[in-house]
Parts: structure tokens; sequence; C-alpha cells
């Protein structure tokens, strides 16, 4: 039994923390969907726009881990801007976190009921309701979520492992059944200019938001200022490398298709049933439905930790700061985000929004939240690292130039101005963190309200 107010110490292993961040980037659904997109913008420089990513992603992660390696708790990104920046700017890290993580576990459940469509329609079960798949999935990973922090990542860590066996396997009977030849095209990047090479990139940067998430486990993670540091640059490096490697293999492999990669909404099953195993396009399916599942669970823990941590700092309700008396999860938090994932999830579906489209909207919708943050902690970083006397030259370059990479992809999600409903969304999103931040300072001034008169 643990105290009111305290989640599990020390219960998860570096691999079961690894496997936090892995399963929050949803590596199944980059090569499931997101590629092929990339490719439509960045053709044979796809592989490029990725390698760069990943290094834009590793610099985030070294910012983070200027905190990581010193410090711990539940509330990932926004404790570590707490430290050194005013507490609207810690505020505004928190809560963008929350309505991404949020977002992002809708966005998935999206993506779930699509996928889970397309299998029970391969292997001829009757079809179910997106409604119903939505508050499956979102109501299952809420509960796990909610009973038991262990079984919740050893269950993302497992699912992943499957998903990502599946589709290494169609990689490398597509590797093999090309004899291992270089691809000359992508390796000239013929037909590739600057423009489309930076349009790809800001979309290759949104496959691996989340790879942070591993942060909101300080208080549960085994010794944590070791494991979150290797789990955060971990996941963001061997994810990029996975990426990349996905893209150059699925373009090399649809060479001489009739239907280019670009237009292709099941790119692996086309490579599946080319190598001769169609079987493992009905399991690339079912991969994808795991691995989608796996992300909303990831996000709905990692929402909840930094709920948990607010609660605690005063920023939110005290009772989200509350741990289970026997699961010693943050059952309040939990539920609070497994709601706020719900409700948007079931109006979709039961106005008969198709689940790759809920998936695009809410996932960009999350996309704003994450770069927000990420552009927090990095400008947080230096400014740590100069109060602890640490502060160099190569420090501030990390610093500038991952906050210069995260600004261009904002940008670049904003101009040009892009079709409804996505126009809306960067307002939608400053709404929401508008309502966030209102209501953190409201539970401050009501909590200073009641000391003032306690003491009178």
């Amino acid at each position: 039994m643990a105290s009111k107010n305290n989640l599990k110490s020390g219960v998860l292993t570096p691999l079961e923390t690894i496997g936090q961040s892995i399963a929050n980037v949803a590596p199944t659904a980059t090569p499931a969907l997101i590629i092929s997109q990339v490719y439509g913008l960045s053709g044979n420089g796809t592989w490029l726009a990725y390698l760069i990513a990943t290094l834009a992603a590793a610099l985030v992660a070294a910012n983070i881990n200027q905190f990581a390696r010193h410090s711990a708790s539940p509330g990932s990104l926004y404790s570590y801007t707490a430290r050194v920046m005013p507490s609207f700017c810690s505020i505004c890290s928190a809560w963008s976190l929350v309505i991404a993580y949020i977002c992002t576990a809708t966005a998935l459940a999206g993506g779930l009921t699509s996928y889970a469509s397309v299998f029970l329609a391969a292997v001829g079960w009757p079809a179910i309701h997106p409604a119903i798949l939505t508050i499956l999935a979102v109501g299952v990973a809420g509960t796990l979520a909610y009973r038991d922090v262990t079984v919740s990542a050893r269950l993302m860590l497992a699912f992943e492992a499957i998903a990502i066996a599946i589709i290494l396997a169609i990689l490398g009977c597509t590797l093999y059944g090309h004899g291992f030849s270089v691809d000359a095209s992508q390796m000239k990047l013929q037909g590739v200019t600057g423009s489309n090479l930076q349009l790809g990139l800001v979309l290759a940067i949104f496959s691996f938001v989340g790879f942070e998430s591993a942060t909101s486990l300080g208080a549960e993670a085994s010794n944590p200022l070791r494991s979150i540091p290797r789990a955060v640059m971990l996941s963001a490096v061997c994810a990029g490398i996975f990426f990349t490697l996905c893209a150059y293999v699925e373009i090399l492999g649809f060479r001489g298709e009739s239907q280019p990669l670009s237009q292709s909404n099941a790119p692996l099953n086309v490579l599946a049933l080319k190598v001769g195993l169609p079987v493992l396009g009905v399991l690339i399916d079912l991969s994808a439905v795991i691995s989608f599942f796996s992300c909303t669970l990831a996000c709905l823990t990692a929402a909840a930790r930094i709920l948990f941590d607010m609660g605690r700092r005063g920023d939110a309700h005290p009772s989200f700061g509350d741990a289970h008396h026997s699961n010693c999860t943050p059952h309040r938090a939990v539920a609070f985000a497994t709601v706020c994932a719900l409700v948007p999830g079931l109006v979709l579906a039961l106005r008969g929004v198709p689940g790759f489209e809920s998936n695009g909207w809410l996932g960009t919708l999350a996309t704003f939240g994450f770069l927000v943050a990420y552009i927090l902690i990095c400008v947080a970083a230096p400014l740590y690292l100069r109060e602890r006397g640490e502060l160099t030259i190569p420090s501030i370059v990390v610093s500038g130039m991952a906050v210069a990479v995260m600004l261009a992809a904002f940008a670049g999600s904003l101009y040009p101005v892009p079709p409804f409903p996505y126009s809306w969304l960067p307002y939608l999103f400053a709404v929401l963190l508008t309502i966030g931040v209102a209501s953190s300072f409201t539970v401050r001034f009501r909590s200073a309200r009641v000391a003032v008169y306690e003491t009178l």
C-alpha cells in the first residue's frame, strides 16, 4: 500500500520505461500510414527527410536530458520547465502536453477503428460499429492505466515488439526480393527539390511526437536519473532509424507498381502481397490495431501523471494529486483524461466521420501541443545549465538548433494556410490552451484566498 498522495516507487525496469516512450511514438503508424504521405511531398528524398527529423528529435532529447539526468517527477516537461521559467510558461507547457496526449489518444483510437474494420473484413468476421470500437479502445486503455502502471508498461512493450517484428519481416523479404541492391534514385535524390524536402520534413517530424513521455514516469521508474534519459534518447534515435529504413524500403518496394506509394492507404499490405506472403498483410492490420491501442494507453498514462503533478503543485484541482490507495495510480487524473479522450472520439464516430479523418484532425491538433512544449523545454535547458554553472557554447548551439527546427515545423503547419478544418485547428488549440491556463490560475487564486481566510 502507498499513501494517498504517492505512486508506486521504482517498479518499472529500464526496458519497461523505454516502452512508454516507444508506445507513445506508435512506430507502426508511420510505415502503415505516414510514410506514404511524406513520399507525396518529398518523393525520393523521404528517407533523407526522416534522417533529418531524427537529428531534430535527438536535439530536443538532448535538451530534455539536461533536466532528466538530475531530477525526476511525474510532471514530465512541465516540472522541468517550472524549475527555471516563470509559472505562466510552465503552466503553458503542462496544458500543452495534456492537450497533446489526450488528443493523440483520441486520434489513435480513430486509426484503430479504421484498421480494426479492415482486419475484421479480411478474416470474415462481422463489422463492429466505430462508436463501439472507440468505447472499447479508450475504455480498456483507461482501465489498464487506472489499475496498474506495471501491467500497462509491459503490455505496451509487448504489443509494440510484436508489431515492429512483423514490419521488419516484410521489409526484410522486400530487400531480399530486390537482391539487397542500392536504389540509385533515392541515393541521388532524383527529382527532389529543397522546398519539397522541407514540406516532407515537417510531416516527418510529426512521426516522433511523444518520444519524451518516459519523463512522466519519474516516480515509478527504477533508477530514473539513468533509465529515463536513456529512454528519451533511445526512443528518438531508434524510432528515427526504423522510420528511415521503412521509408527507403517502401519506396524501393513500390518500384514498378501501378499505384504509386503516395496514393496507397495500405503500403505494407501491398509489399506483403508482392513478396508472396499475404498473411503478413492481415497481420499488419492486426499489428496496426495493437500499436494504436498501445499508443492510446501510453498517452492516457502520460497525461494522467502530468495532471497528478499539477494537482500536487497547486496548478490543477487538488484531487488530481491523489493516488489510489491500492493501485497506487493517479486514478482521478486517469479518469479525467479517459473521459476527455473518449467524448470527442465517440461524437465523431457517431457522426460518421471516418477513423482516418478523425486521426488526421486530432493528430494535427495534438502536434501544436507537442511543439509548444518542445520549444519551451529547449529554451529552458540553457537557463537550467546556467543556474548550475554548467552552461557551454555547445549546449547553447544544441538549444538554438532545436528551437529553430521546432519553429520551422510550427510555421510549416500554419503556412500556406491548409484547407478546412485544418485551418481552424491552430485557433482551437489556442482556445483549449487558454481554458487550461485560466483554470490553473483560478485554482491558484482560490487557494490563495483560502490561505488568507484561514490566517484571519
